[in-house]
């Protein structure tokens, strides 16, 4: 489920570094306020056997901001989405946030204006076509040709050989946490965008956004776009890139077929 949060700032520009990083600060901050425990559980071990993180969100969107160098252009009225494939951690987002008048994005200042809840499309005929709107992380072997390691921080982007297999495993992973059967698979990877690197709490890490289409089951399909692909819905990492705006989640454009 994402929520969407309806904002507006005198502010103009954002520093790259703080486009997608206060995303995780603000939702470790609702949870400390509304439900403490579920925030310990999730910075701990994380929920679930493979230790996922259910927290996913994307960059302010300021549609009429005038485009500036060197910084991300923001003002006016736009919106953030924030994000969980788990309805109960997203209800306690939508009302954690109910309860602020502004946000402090990065040192801008957001004025709350409306928070609701947007319900993902229904996916009758079992067929997902997804784009995110940041990119999304992810990581590989870091293995050569004979199999020997060579680096513990082998960043993948949708074009390495070994990215489609990582990102299935990904879905398998995410659908056994939630409790789903497994039978979501990648069809197909129908665009990618742009490189690019944000600071995402422990340095820079690369990825690019890209659409997906996707086969499984219609719920399986609907909880695929909500809190969050990839690295940031792990336990330990520092979360932000890779997640979905609908046409699929925050950051996933979702369209069903």
């Amino acid at each position: 489920m994402r929520v969407r949060i309806e904002v507006t700032t005198a502010a103009t520009e954002l520093p790259w570094k703080s486009v997608l990083a206060p995303g995780r600060s603000l939702a470790y901050d609702v949870l400390a306020r509304v439900a403490p425990e579920a925030g310990r559980l999730f910075h701990g071990s994380g929920f679930g056997p493979h230790g996922m993180v259910p927290l996913g969100h994307g960059a302010p969107v300021f549609p009429k901001a005038s485009r500036r160098r060197g910084a991300y252009a923001i003002g006016g009225r736009g919106w953030v989405e924030m994000g969980s494939p788990l309805f109960e951690v997203a209800a306690i987002l939508q009302q954690g946030i109910k309860e602020r008048e502004l946000l402090d994005w990065g040192g801008a200042a957001f004025r709350i204006l409306k928070v609701a809840m947007v319900e993902p499309p229904a996916f009758d005929t079992g067929t997902a076509r997804l784009r995110t709107c940041t990119p999304v992380v992810m990581k590989g072997s870091g293995r050569d040709e004979s199999g020997t390691r060579t680096t513990r921080q082998a960043w993948l982007l949708p074009a390495d050989p070994e990215f489609p297999a990582y990102f299935q495993g990904n879905l398998r992973r995410k659908a056994e946490t939630l409790g789903l059967d497994p039978d979501v698979s990648l069809s197909r990877i129908t665009w990618v965008g742009a490189k690019r690197s944000f600071a995402v709490g422990q340095g820079l890490k690369p990825g690019a956004p890209i659409e997906v289409e996707l086969t499984g089951s219609p719920r399986r399909c609907r909880r695929s776009g909500a809190g969050g692909w990839a690295r940031p819905t792990r336990r330990g990492s520092a979360g932000s890139a890779g997640e979905r705006a609908y046409r699929g989640g925050p950051g996933a454009t979702q369209r069903g077929r």
